[in-house]
C-alpha cells in the first residue's frame, strides 16, 4: 500500500535530542573529550568575563560551534548559525535544546577578541592532549615538525608602497592595477588590507602570494599535533618556529628526536637542537652543498624511521586546508590567523581520536 505524502504536524515533540543521535556516532566520543576539556578550562573562562552585567553566550558553546565549523567544512559563521538552527545533531553537540534560540552570527565577532586575549585556542589544544585517555596515545620522545603556507585574506592589489607613491587603482569596485616593471618587496611594500601578511613564494617558478605560515609539531607514535603556531611568512620562520615548539619537550634525560624535511638541514638549526639535547633527524640536503647531518646520525635505524613517519604531518595540513577551510585564511591579522590555525590543529586531533581510542579501549 502506498504511503501518504501529507504532512502531519504535531504541537509537541517528546523525543530527547540524546536519543536522536545514534550510539556509535563519532561525535559522541569527540563530545566527551571536548566536554572534559572545557570543564578543565572553566577557571580560565571565568577570568575572561566580568562577574557583573548581563549573561553572555557561554564560551563553551561558542567553541563547540567553531569545532563543528571545522568538522563539516562550513564556510562562514553566518552559515554555521543557520545550520545550528535546523540541524538536531549540531544542537546536541553545541548543547542547545530543541526550543533554545540560536545566537546571532555577530556573537563570534564580539567574543573573538576576548578569547584571543585569553589564548584559549592554545590552552584548548594543550588541555585536549592532557586528558588521561589522550595522553597515553602520545610519544614523549620522537617528534616531527613542518610548516605550510596559509594564503592571506588580501589581494595582491593591496600590496602597495609604504610611502604612498604608487598611483591609485582604476575607478570601480575592483579597479585594475598595473604592476609591470615595478620591483616589490616586503621591505618597501605592505598590504593595505592586512599589514601582517607578507609576499612569499613557495619555490622557484611559483607565484608570489600574500601569506602567513602555519607551523605544527607532531608526535610520531600516532601522528597527533602537540604544538601549533602561525607566523609571518619568511625564509627563516620554519626553523625559528620549530625551536619554539620544541622547547617544552627538550632538555630531558631520555633521548628526544626531531624529524624534518631538507629545509631544516642547516648548520645553525642542527647545532641549536643539539644544544637543547635534541637529536636532529632532518633529511639531508646535499644538492650543491654539504649536509649538516653526518653518519653519526644517519647510521641508526631510528633515523630512517623518523624520515618515513615525518610525512604524516602533511595529513594534518591537508585536512586543515581541504576540510577545516584553511586554504585561505578567514581572518586578517596575525593574532586571528594564529588562533584559527591552532584551533584547526586541535580539531584535527579530535577527528582522529574516535578510532585511536577504540583501538586502545
Amino acid at each position: 500500500m502506498r504511503g501518504s505524502d501529507a504532512v502531519a504536524g504535531s504541537l509537541f515533540s517528546y523525543v530527547d535530542l540524546e536519543k536522536r543521535v545514534r550510539a556509535d556516532h563519532p561525535l559522541r566520543v569527540i563530545r566527551g573529550v571536548v566536554n572534559a576539556t572545557l570543564a578543565d578550562l572553566s577557571a580560565a573562562f571565568d577570568a575572561l568575563y566580568s562577574p557583573l552585567g548581563r549573561e553572555s553566550i557561554p564560551p563553551e558553546r561558542l567553541l563547540r560551534a567553531l569545532l563543528l565549523q571545522a568538522f563539516y567544512s562550513i564556510r562562514s559563521e553566518r552559515q554555521l548559525v543557520e545550520r545550528i538552527e535546523f540541524d538536531l545533531l549540531f544542537r546536541w553537540f553545541v548543547g542547545l535544546g530543541m526550543d533554545d534560540p540560536v545566537w546571532d552570527a555577530t556573537t563570534f565577532t564580539k567574543n573573538r577578541d576576548r578569547l584571543l586575549e585569553g589564548d584559549v585556542a592554545l590552552k584548548f589544544l594543550a588541555t585536549v592532549l592532557a586528558q588521561p585517555r589522550v595522553k597515553v596515545l602520545l610519544s614523549t620522545e620522537h617528534f616531527s615538525v613542518d610548516g605550510t603556507l596559509l594564503e592571506a585574506w588580501a589581494s595582491t592589489k593591496s600590496f602597495r608602497p609604504k610611502d604612498g607613491s604608487a598611483p591609485p587603482p582604476d575607478a570601480g569596485r575592483n579597479g585594475e592595477q598595473n604592476f609591470h616593471g615595478q620591483k616589490r618587496s616586503n621591505e618597501t611594500h605592505a598590504s593595505t588590507t592586512d599589514p601582517d601578511a607578507r609576499l612569499y613564494r613557495k619555490g622557484r617558478g611559483k607565484e608570489a602570494k600574500l601569506a602567513f605560515m602555519g607551523h605544527a609539531l607532531m608526535e610520531n607514535r600516532n601522528g597527533l599535533i602537540v604544538g601549533a603556531v602561525a607566523t609571518r611568512a619568511s625564509g627563516h620562520a620554519e626553523r625559528l618556529a620549530a625551536l619554539h615548539l620544541m622547547q617544552p619537550h627538550a632538555d630531558r634525560p631520555q633521548k628526544v628526536t626531531l624529524a624534518g624535511d631538507k629545509g631544516f638541514d642547516t648548520q645553525d638549526f642542527v647545532a641549536e637542537l643539539r644544544e637543547i639535547n635534541v637529536t636532529p633527524h632532518v633529511a639531508q640536503n646535499t644538492r650543491g652543498r654539504r649536509s649538516a647531518i653526518d653518519g653519526r646520525t644517519t647510521r641508526h635505524p631510528g633515523y630512517a624511521i623518523s624520515l618515513r613517519i615525518r610525512k604524516r604531518i602533511e595529513e594534518a595540513f591537508g585536512w586543515a586546508k581541504t576540510v577545516a577551510g584553511l586554504r585561505k585564511a578567514r581572518h586578517r591579522g596575525l593574532p586571528k590567523v594564529d588562533w584559527q590555525f591552532t584551533l584547526a590543529m586541535a580539531a584535527y586531533n579530535l577527528v582522529r581520536l574516535p578510532k585511536l581510542l577504540a583501538v586502545t579501549a
